[in-house]
């Protein structure tokens, strides 16, 4: 079963990525990705956490824990991956023509 998982898995990260590359094959825009993969993220905690509740109604604490504990860890990725920072595009003409720095030393945004 846990095989199962892991290539349905597989397979939407793959259909997500072919998406991704497809929908915009010039420039690859990181913000888009980081929200698409938070998205996903949230949905898989979603659904381990309601697996987590239905083996718990049945009395499987075993099956229980190990949903719930899958959950968490993906509760854990989704952290990381909000705080990964990505920096804004630089564009040397916005810089040019308004005759200075743009983001004034400031760090990039955080999603």
């Amino acid at each position: 079963m846990a095989q199962l998982h892991d290539l349905r898995l597989r397979l939407l990260v793959q259909q997500e990525s072919e998406h991704i590359s497809n929908s915009q094959p010039n420039d690859l825009d990181l913000s888009i990705v980081q929200a698409r993969c938070l998205c996903w993220l949230t949905l898989l905690a979603e659904a381990h956490e309601d697996q987590a509740n239905d083996a718990e109604r049945r009395g499987d604490t075993e099956q229980a824990m190990g949903w719930f504990a899958d959950s968490m860890r993906l509760r854990d990725v989704i952290q990381v991956v909000t705080s990964i920072e990505i920096p804004l595009p630089e564009s040397s003409d916005i810089e040019n023509t308004e005759g200075g720095d743009l983001f004034n030393g400031e760090p990039p945004m955080s999603a």
